[in-house]
């Protein structure tokens, strides 16, 4: 997908954006109820070194075609879990997703985002790691072709998808590899390694 300046595009389906102050998105973070975000307060997120900086502390970057780990809070979705800033109203306003954030930093804020409709726009994983970060990993699709990919790639034993302790169990455990890695001063080279044995270790048994 081609983002021109820098900033992705609504999709076809998707409505234009309202006008500021009632633009919003809706960010699900495992939870029934999405929460509404406006778009000024993403941005100034985004402008603010300090959140910035602690966002980065919460990922390991990889080399650019690997995942990049989500280290620290975990949703029951898989999805890494980030505490913007608190807002006032219900309990975590202000946490919003991991890859969300990687993939708005990085591009630009999305016009609006929802999960009432099987065509609203949502985040795909390409790499089917719910704990990744990497935002060249992350395209805008529909629920019902992110759904349709699911069911597609989910069978294949060697996906992510097929991880035995469900999605949440694969991110902590990956994320778990990368922290003792680096809490012993490990190199990049031995940190892939323990990444390697946390993603095999949740893979079915297969029989021949």
């Amino acid at each position: 997908m081609t983002f021109g300046n820098d900033a992705p595009q609504p999709l076809p389906s998707m409505p234009e954006p309202a006008p500021e102050p009632h633009a919003f998105q809706l960010t699900l973070i495992g939870e029934p109820q999405p929460v509404r975000i406006p778009e000024r307060i993403w941005r100034s997120w985004f402008e603010n070194p300090a959140i910035v900086a602690r966002f980065e502390s919460k990922r390991y970057r990889r080399l650019d075609d690997q995942c990049w780990p989500w280290t620290s809070g975990v949703s029951s979705t898989g999805y890494g879990s980030f505490r913007a800033a608190s807002l006032p109203g219900p309990s975590r306003r202000g946490t919003v997703p991991a890859h969300l954030f990687a993939f708005q930093l990085e591009y630009g804020v999305i016009p609006r985002l929802g999960w009432s409709n099987a065509d609203d726009a949502v985040l795909c994983h390409q790499c089917d790691f719910a704990g990744c970060t990497n935002p060249t990993h992350l395209r805008l699709g529909t629920r019902r072709t992110n759904r349709g990919e699911y069911e597609l790639r989910r069978r294949n034993i060697a996906s992510p998808l097929a991880d035995v302790r469900g999605p949440a169990g694969r991110t902590r455990a990956i994320a778990d590899a990368v922290r003792a890695g680096l809490e012993r001063n490990e190199d990049s080279t031995e940190i892939d390694r323990r990444i390697y044995l946390a993603e095999q270790a949740g893979l079915p048994f297969t029989l021949w």
